[in-house]
């Protein structure tokens, strides 16, 4: 069988698609790629429609092909190399048998996606190849087929569709339905203030330290929470609920960011700063509509 042997596992690595999606009432998390930009450049450039990636997160990485296959590494810099020779991410490779692939540490972002022509053969569960890490990462060990695939060309990202990743962020978010449990000044506070990502972060969540955010109402009856949910808790401590978010969840809900920022703070490390900025609906729909068309060209 040819594919991956895991010679080195990651700190955290997994198979990623897209999520799971129409199980949320018995409990399961979407889950997903969290960086959805970096990840569907890396099925575009393979020609992949469906399909799915290794996704790495601060590195330590290391496999070995037992076969040809055809690759393409994006998203972070997690100091990518084959055979011990730095490569440069956003782009395609011809990888050969016996060849060593590794990430061997952060420089730049946190999580980078590594995908093969067609896709790695692994079986799918609830209809995905997603899987939360909480039931399953990538260990020493492991074989991850693939069908071999071999190509002369080359194929990168253009510079402008390169995002660079730093240490702030703004967040574009979306009043909802429960505003009015926050008072007007409390808002201000919210839209005026550099919120810092905490070690408290995980595919399910990002915790944030700012000024105290005070509700008018402690909790609310459990209900189903959208991906970027920004919850405030007791402490008055903004959350991002993010791709492995429970499914239900009962504190105030100031309102949701824009999807395709929280694929971008996925790549923001401890202690990078964020600003919330309210947006539209229609300026919602337009960014979102812009960022799902760089996919569709």
């Amino acid at each position: 069988m040819s594919g991956f042997e895991v010679l080195q596992e990651a700190t955290w690595s997994n198979i990623e698609d897209l999520g799971r999606y129409g199980y949320n009432h018995v409990g399961v998390s979407n889950s997903g790629a969290m960086d959805e930009y970096a990840y569907r450049w890396s099925q575009k450039l393979l020609g992949n429609k469906e399909s799915n990636a290794i996704e790495v997160m601060l590195g330590g990485l290391k496999l070995k092909a037992t076969a040809d296959v055809e690759i393409s590494v994006c998203g972070a810099d997690l100091d990518f190399r084959i055979n011990q020779e730095k490569k440069v991410m956003w782009q395609t490779y011809q990888i050969r048998k016996n060849d060593v692939l590794g990430f061997y540490g952060q420089i730049n972002g946190l999580r980078a996606y590594l995908s093969v022509k067609e896709g790695f053969k692994v079986q799918k569960k609830y209809n995905s190849y997603s899987r939360t890490y909480k039931e399953q990462k990538l260990k020493k060990g492991d074989f991850i087929p693939f069908t071999p695939s071999k190509s002369r060309d080359i194929k990168h990202v253009s510079i402008p569709y390169i995002p660079t990743y730093s240490d702030t962020l703004t967040l574009h978010i979306l009043l909802g339905s429960q505003e009015h449990f926050f008072s007007q000044s409390t808002k201000e506070i919210f839209f005026n203030t550099n919120y810092t990502l905490t070690p408290h972060m995980s595919p399910m969540g990002y915790k944030l330290q700012g000024k105290v955010l005070v509700t008018k109402k402690g909790g609310i009856i459990s209900e189903g929470i959208p991906f970027g949910t920004v919850q405030i808790p007791p402490d008055g401590q903004p959350i991002i609920l993010l791709k492995e978010r429970q499914t239900i969840g009962g504190y105030p809900k100031i309102g949701t960011v824009l999807a395709s920022d929280c694929f971008a703070l996925a790549q923001l490390p401890i202690g990078a700063n964020v600003q919330f900025k309210e947006i539209s609906i229609t300026d919602a729909q337009n960014k979102m509509k812009a960022f799902y068309g760089i996919f569709l060209k």
